[in-house]
């Protein structure tokens, strides 16, 4: 049988992946003690791999495709093909932020003041050719962690990923400029994207995981009402297009089906009932595939 390699990344996007791919419809079990989570699809073999080297992995062809940061793409400049860009990561559905960041009111207040400095960073090739687009020498050293706690002592600067800049005002550190933005990517091995069974496999997935994307945060809601009740029903109603309405066994009554905001629902279920609905129920969605 045939089989698609394919990297979950191990670290900070680990939970939110698997919990992504649950949705889509496929179960990943990790164990502790194995790099090689267990997937309910037989045409699927998984690893764990950290995603800072998941794009170099996919470059190489040891994996068939894989997901990680665009950044560690642009890091590694991996020459793979974009399946899909999945707009999670590990606290909020949504992108993040490689930003320069120094001590606020320090002396250093915008890039053009770190000519000659130190500058301390994960990423440090991104970090090197922004620096050099903007006409600046400094040194970057590679950060194994803590990066926050390092400026004004060990660095004169960083370069660290936020998605709500929290732990940077925590350490007292002001975000000077944006060096760029990343969020997750499936990526592949171009020969795998070449191939015409992994290429569908790989469609596939993509078409369940940005299902899986387009569903968060939304919830579907059914109810009944009488036909003549039906406008004032529908005024209150958003809806993604337009709401589903079929007929029941008894003429007078319809059954609509909408979806729309989860956040929504505790305000317009009660006019819902105000305006003649009735057998209102909520439910929750894993995919929505347009």
């Amino acid at each position: 049988m045939a089989k698609l390699k394919l990297g979950i990344p191990k670290g900070s996007l680990e939970n939110a992946t698997v919990d992504l791919f649950r949705r889509a419809g496929f179960n990943i079990s990790i164990s502790s003690r194995s790099y090689f989570p267990a997937i309910d699809d037989p045409e699927i073999e998984c690893m764990l791999i950290r995603a800072q080297e998941m794009a170099r992995y996919v470059d190489d062809g040891i994996l068939d495709a894989g997901l990680t940061g665009r950044d560690w793409v642009v890091e590694n400049d991996a020459q793979v093909q974009v399946v899909a860009d999945l707009i999670y990561a590990k606290q909020s559905f949504g992108r993040v932020r490689w930003v320069l960041a120094a001590p606020e009111n320090g002396p250093i207040q915008s890039v053009k003041d770190l000519e000659g400095k130190i500058v301390a960073t994960e990423l440090v090739g991104a970090t090197k050719k922004y620096l050099a687009a903007h006409g600046v020498t400094a040194k970057v050293e590679f950060s194994w962690g803590a990066t926050e706690v390092k400026p004004p002592v060990l660095a004169d600067a960083i370069v660290e990923v936020t998605e709500t800049g929290s732990s940077l005002r925590a350490n007292k550190l002001a975000i000077l400029d944006t060096v760029m933005e990343s969020n997750t990517q499936l990526i592949a091995n171009t020969a795998a994207w070449g191939d015409g069974w992994k290429r569908r496999k790989l469609e596939d997935i993509k078409m369940l995981l940005d299902g899986a994307i387009a569903a968060l945060g939304k919830v579907g809601l059914m109810l009944n009402v009488k036909r003549e009740d039906l406008d004032s029903v529908l005024a209150v109603l958003p809806a993604l297009k337009n709401p589903t309405i079929s007929t029941l066994s008894d003429g007078e009554w319809l059954a609509v089906n909408t979806i729309l905001d989860e956040a929504t629902v505790r305000m317009i279920i009660p006019r819902l009932k105000e305006a003649g609905a009735q057998g209102i129920v909520e439910y929750p969605l894993n995919k929505i595939v347009m």
